[in-house]
């Protein structure tokens, strides 16, 4: 028998994506965002009102990146999000995490998450289905540690999701299967 849950957030799991910008006077800002996903192969859309920093920084800046949020700094990611932009104008110094700008767009690359997407800001959406920021992927860099033969290894990535039932953080590790490639098995 099937119970009816309370219509929440988002479908589980849900990706721990650190958007990460700079301000007005360099600082770096950055947001945990779990609205956020590709679009195609190379653009990300983020679920991000107008009200947000991080929107304004990436108005003015003409980009942003996003980095998958690991195990290793889940304090730190959920201080991302429980803290606004807004009024803490330092929180990456907050959080004792360092940045380097990124290579090829204004913003920057939080240096201790291992996998990040450097983004040119296309648009910004607003309609009566939701609001969000979308953006073009120019480079994607990972950390050495994440790397198998200098391909990722999401295992090593050790990355989190967000649970919108339980409001829990999960480690995403475990290949579990091969995609395009074990449903074939079925294939008659």
């Amino acid at each position: 028998m099937r119970k009816e849950l309370k219509i929440t957030e988002g479908i589980f799991p849900m990706p721990v994506l650190m958007v990460a910008t700079y301000n007005e006077d360099g600082t770096v800002n950055v947001m945990n965002a779990a609205w956020g996903t590709m679009q195609e192969r190379d653009t990300v859309a983020l679920n991000l009102t107008e009200s947000h920093k991080t929107v304004k920084n990436i108005k003015a800046r003409g980009g942003f990146t996003v980095s998958i949020a690991d195990a290793a700094h889940v304090v730190e990611a959920d201080y991302f999000g429980v803290v606004s932009g807004n009024k803490v104008s330092d929180k990456l110094s907050q959080a004792g995490l360092t940045a380097t700008k990124a290579e090829t767009i204004d913003a920057p690359v939080i240096n201790e998450f291992p996998l990040c997407l450097e983004c040119k800001f296309i648009e910004y959406q607003s309609n009566e289905y939701g609001c969000g920021v979308i953006g073009k992927v120019i480079k994607v860099t990972a950390d050495e540690s994440v790397l198998r033969d200098d391909k990722l290894d999401m295992s090593l990535v050790n990355a989190i999701a967000f649970d919108p039932y339980t409001h829990g953080y999960y480690k995403v590790t475990d290949r579990v299967g091969e995609a395009f490639k074990d449903g074939l098995k079925l294939k008659k």
